[in-house]
């Protein structure tokens, strides 16, 4: 009997015991746990999409899907007769700048020229004007003294008011001759502002010319390909993808109540779905600002009716450890389940 009492009293005992460590362990704290993990991660990697620059027919195509690229391989090229076709039309334009701005700066030599001639016919009537008054002043003296005629006093009055007009003549053609030297200089400065148009013009054609072939901006896999020889390209619109698998790392979407005590550093275990005896190892980069529910087009607002709290996702990013070999094995999308060790973290 009394071994019957003592079995029930250990029986009892551990009922109880199993039932207070039952309660600790359900009523702890989900924030305190010294590993935290989730199964809504998954790999992915910053992709590239390609888009063509200019709209045109696709005259060459020159990877295939799943190809791996090498930054600056050519991924296709634009039909670019008719980009050729301005260049040339604007060439011949700059040409002919060119020519207008040689022929200005020639006129601008021969009016200085010009100028030049006004000013020694200017010279020369000055001459002729005061020779003339000269004479009109001994004529004068000899008709008053009446040793010479009033005709020739007459003749020479109509010689200096005849030299006069001359100078006069002369003096405006010179200034107008001068007046023209700054509408030439304004007609060159427009023929140089020109002439820069046309070359800006040509330098324009130019890059949109580079623009005709479609080279790989990063390194990575060919993905998404639509471009097909003679289909038609869209300015901006995306004809194929470049996914770097060598830059892949994994967003994780961890419950607020696991975050309390996960931090930047933190060493991170990982399981692939797709590879069940893989063991990846990686460190926690960076929290997300913003849980997934904030951030989507239509965001939940709980402010009438009745209320259902739901305990929020937030992303967090973690990187893989480099120089692991089982790394080139994973693709983007794959479903994941990272560990965080917590530790280290205040």
């Amino acid at each position: 009997m009394n071994k019957d009492l003592r079995f029930k009293v250990l029986i009892g005992t551990v009922v109880v015991a199993v039932l207070v460590i039952c309660y600790f362990l359900l009523n702890r704290s989900e924030a305190n746990k010294t590993e935290q993990s989730t199964d809504d991660a998954y790999i992915k990697a910053d992709a590239t999409e390609v888009a063509p620059q200019v709209s045109g027919v696709i005259q060459k195509v020159s990877v295939d899907d799943n190809q791996f690229v090498h930054v600056g391989d050519a991924l296709f090229h634009i039909d670019s007769r008719d980009i050729e076709a301005e260049l040339k039309n604007a060439q011949a334009n700059l040409q002919s700048k060119a020519a207008d701005i040689q022929k200005l700066k020639a006129l601008i030599n021969q009016q200085q020229s010009l100028i030049q001639q006004a000013k020694a016919n200017l010279k020369i009537d000055q001459s002729h004007l005061k020779l003339a008054q000269q004479d009109l002043q001994r004529y004068s003296n000899l008709a008053t003294d009446g040793s010479g005629t009033l005709q020739a006093q007459q003749q020479a009055q109509a010689q200096v008011q005849s030299q006069q007009g001359q100078y006069e003549k002369n003096n405006a053609a010179l200034n107008t001759t001068q007046q023209q030297t700054p509408v030439l200089q304004a007609d060159l400065a427009k023929a140089k502002a020109d002439y820069a148009a046309a070359q800006a013009n040509i330098d324009a054609l130019n890059l949109k010319l580079s623009y005709t072939q479609v080279n790989a901006p990063i390194e990575g896999f060919i993905n998404q390909k639509v471009v097909r020889i003679g289909g038609y390209a869209q300015t901006g619109a995306p004809l194929l993808s470049i996914v770097p698998l060598n830059a892949i790392y994994i967003e994780a979407n961890f419950r607020e109540t696991q975050l309390t005590h996960i931090c930047q550093g933190q060493a991170v275990d990982v399981r692939v779905d797709a590879l069940p005896n893989v063991h990846l190892k990686g460190t926690v980069e960076s929290l997300g600002a913003a849980s997934g529910a904030s951030q989507s087009a239509i965001a939940p607002h709980n402010a009438t009716g009745n209320f259902t709290k739901i305990v929020q996702r937030l992303p967090i990013r973690i990187h893989l450890d480099a120089n692991q070999p089982d790394l080139k094995k994973l693709r983007v999308g794959m479903s994941v389940k990272p560990t965080v060790h917590i530790k280290g973290c205040a």
